[in-house]
């Protein structure tokens, strides 16, 4: 007997049940096809931390419509991270000129419905399936998304970072597949900071040493802080650091103050805190935050423009942690070629479209297609230009 499902629709997180939207977030033992069996940022605690800091909601144009497919029993088994969007800004797969086009024709390409972790470029789970769900529960949870953007009068659906497996999916349900680049540093099992080091080519080696050098200089200390070690201060500091990046590199900082109390007080566990600090006064820092097998570099930002300090606090640091504790891999964030010479390996994003108009979608479609074969040719170009040997003693 086929079993049935209800769809409905959240405002907020708060009239779902951590447990149970967790049990199909983050289910127990599960992993997915990028390895990760914890994903910080589809928790409930996180989301729900945008959504009471208000860096989410109506006035942010991240109007939250979480999608939820329960079974015959009224048990949750399904749902996805929902928003329903009156711009196309704090995503990192961009659509802006899809939007101008269809406007241009006459079209309204807002509101649409973004399914994302909201200002948050990693690679994860998106449609959310408990282990033990009825079969057919994730092809609830499609329809319950076409629904969402039939009710809502929105122009598309976007399914942004989510795992390979989910984009063959939605493929097959009629979404169009699009392609992106990151850059993740990979722990193949190094000792130390050292061993990864000793497998870069001599010039690379010794061009990391330099810059982890003169970043520090003679009076600059790190300070790695998690769990209860965090303190107000710290994120006061913090936010000072975000806010002044936000303002020069975006013009809109998106996260509030508020967040990172509130994500602190729920989720302090899964963060760590890089701050360099001159004498009491910290000067710049990084939040990272922790999956069971991935760390994820978020924001950062300083006080004083340092040569080689981004590199250190962002970059050198989340490896060494990385390797100390195990980890399998670092996602430093959305772009940045100047990865490359510092370790961090070329690997493809995945992301999913549906559009109402048959037009539009074919036109974006055709791009697509374009865009899929440069991403790969872009791939494989930035892998040989990796700063790994290839031989012995180079």
């Amino acid at each position: 007997m086929a079993q049935s499902f209800s769809v409905r629709y959240a405002e907020s997180l708060e009239s779902v049940e951590a447990d149970a939207w967790d049990a199909c977030a983050n289910p127990p033992d599960a992993s997915d096809s990028v390895g990760e069996r914890h994903n910080p940022f589809v928790a409930h605690a996180f989301l729900r931390a945008l959504e009471a800091s208000k860096s989410v909601g109506a006035r942010a144009g991240w109007s939250p419509a979480h999608t939820l497919v329960e079974d015959s029993r009224g048990r949750l088994v399904a749902c996805a991270p929902a928003y329903i969007k009156t711009h196309s800004l704090g995503e990192y797969v961009f659509d802006q000129n899809w939007a101008q086009a269809y406007e241009l024709a006459g079209g309204r390409y807002y509101p649409k419905i973004q399914v994302a972790a909201p200002f948050t470029p990693v690679t994860g789970r998106r449609l959310l399936v408990a282990q033990d769900a009825p079969e057919g529960a994730r092809d609830a949870l499609i329809l319950g998304l076409q629904g969402l953007r039939k009710a809502s009068g929105a122009s598309s659906i976007h399914v942004t970072f989510c795992t390979e497996e989910e984009s063959v999916a939605l493929s097959d349900a009629g979404f169009i597949s699009r392609a992106g680049e990151q850059f993740h540093f990979v722990n193949e099992g190094y000792a130390d900071f050292d061993d990864f080091l000793s497998r870069l080519t001599a010039r690379k080696r010794k061009s990391i040493k330099r810059e982890r050098r003169e970043a520090l200089g003679d009076d600059l200390k790190i300070d790695l802080l998690t769990g209860s070690d965090i303190r107000p201060a710290h994120w006061d500091s913090f936010f000072e650091f975000y806010m002044d990046t936000g303002a020069r590199k975006w013009g809109h900082p998106y996260l509030t103050r508020a967040f990172f109390d509130e994500v602190g007080a729920r989720m302090a566990d899964r963060i760590l805190l890089v701050m360099a600090r001159r004498g009491a006064r910290h000067i710049a820092g990084a939040i990272n935050f922790l999956g069971d097998d991935a760390i994820y570099g978020r924001n950062w930002g300083a006080l004083e423009p340092l040569p080689f300090l981004h590199f250190e606090v962002c970059y050198y640091q989340a490896i060494e942690f990385a390797i100390r504790r195990g980890y399998k891999r670092v996602e430093a964030g959305a772009q940045g070629e100047h990865k490359i010479a510092r370790g961090y390996r070329p690997t493809i994003t995945h992301s999913a479209h549906h559009f109402a108009d048959a037009r539009l979608g074919q036109a974006v479609s055709d791009f697509l297609t374009r865009e899929r074969a440069a991403v790969a040719e872009w791939a494989s170009e930035h892998a040989a230009e990796l700063p790994y040997k290839t031989e012995p003693g180079g």
